[in-house]
């Protein structure tokens, strides 16, 4: 199985640690290394991975080839701009097939933190052999721990298939549900969490993008043709509507598996998120940096070269870099990203 790393977003929701030209795959979340660098690492020790890629935008290639070890420099590609996941994944996709059309290739995001190696591993060889004996995509999901309303969620039929243990039909992939919703998706116990790992050969990606989405395949195909010639393609790529491979192909085909698992994910998609898995006081309180709290609980304090007071507050986030600071209540961290959009939007660039 070739992998595919896609390292091309921005980390709104992790502003303003992350920004667009330190975005949250190259930060050191949790641990010593960057989230991107744990993510090649853990793909490196899976069994039967014969290569690994990244894709990113071209603003941060040369960061990542610097950065990130052991990856071979050519197999980092760039995006000519950003278009959400459907268009990098096809791009990417059709330069492997160019290499071998027979590929089965397999999609991670690049800032997840997954515990648990040998579950993991485990799920990708089932979705390999999946992927090879039924032509299928395959879709990798998380038994949920509780009624998340940060997650995409997938349902899936009862009936598990035969000769694959834990490997079940897709129903249908649900968004990020309100609260009682995220609730009764628990209590059916026919939900999963969306892992946002994918794994198919490319040759039945490219049939599903003919059927669904036949604008981006003729463009892929035009694509295809130019890195053949070893010719540019921004015009072409310039024409792709944005779309992700969720909405765009996944939600629309039928012959989708999803493969149950029990490992430890989070996709970090928020501080709340980060605040979960961290180890905290005997208040709840989590300072990372200098700060303290009197008369609070259950607050997420990140400050880097100023001392952070709270008193007598419960459930905020404070994160302080050297130009921003940043207070919202832990329950509404979902904003963050608005936050960001309203600055790009009245020309604060120079702040995300």
């Amino acid at each position: 199985m070739i992998c595919v790393i896609l390292a091309g977003g921005s980390g709104k929701r992790f502003w303003p640690l992350s920004r667009k030209d330190q975005p949250k795959q190259l930060l050191n979340i949790v641990g010593d290394q960057t989230m991107l660098q744990m993510t090649v690492d853990r793909l490196k020790k899976v069994k039967g991975v014969e290569d690994i890629y990244i894709i990113t935008r071209s603003d941060l290639k040369e960061k990542i080839i610097n950065n990130v070890k052991s990856i071979k420099s050519d197999n980092i590609i760039a995006e000519p701009s950003s278009k959400n996941t459907a268009p990098a994944i096809a791009l990417i996709s059709a330069i492997i097939n160019l290499k071998n059309p027979n590929s089965v290739v397999g999609i991670f995001p690049a800032d997840h933190l997954i515990i648990g190696h040998l579950e993991f591993q485990k799920a990708l060889v089932t979705a390999e052999r999946l992927a090879k004996e039924k032509n299928a995509i395959v879709t990798i999901g998380v038994k949920p721990t509780f009624a998340s309303t940060g997650y995409g969620y997938i349902q899936f039929e009862e009936i598990s298939e035969k000769n694959f243990e834990g490997v079940y039909k897709v129903k249908t992939f649900a968004e990020k549900p309100h609260k009682k919703l995220a609730e009764r998706f628990i209590k059916s116990g026919d939900f999963l969490w969306n892992a946002g790992m994918f794994i198919w050969k490319t040759k039945i990606l490219f049939k599903g993008l003919k059927t669904h989405m036949p604008e981006l395949y003729d463009s892929m195909n035009l694509i295809s043709d130019r890195i053949k010639e070893g010719k540019p393609y921004s015009d072409i790529w310039k024409q792709i509507d944005p779309e992700s491979i969720d909405y765009g192909l996944l939600e629309k085909v039928n012959n989708i598996f999803v493969i149950s698992c029990e490992f430890q994910w989070d996709d970090l998609g928020s501080w709340n998120a980060l605040y979960n898995i961290l180890g905290k006081d005997n208040e709840g309180n989590i300072i990372r940096g200098l700060g303290k709290v009197l008369d609070g609980k259950n607050n997420f304090i990140h400050s880097e070269n100023v001392f952070t007071a709270v008193i007598g507050t419960n459930d905020i986030v404070v994160i302080n870099t050297d130009e921003v600071t940043l207070v919202v209540p832990r329950d509404k961290v979902e904003l963050v990203k608005d936050m960001v959009n309203y600055l790009e939007e009245t020309g604060l660039n120079n702040l995300v």
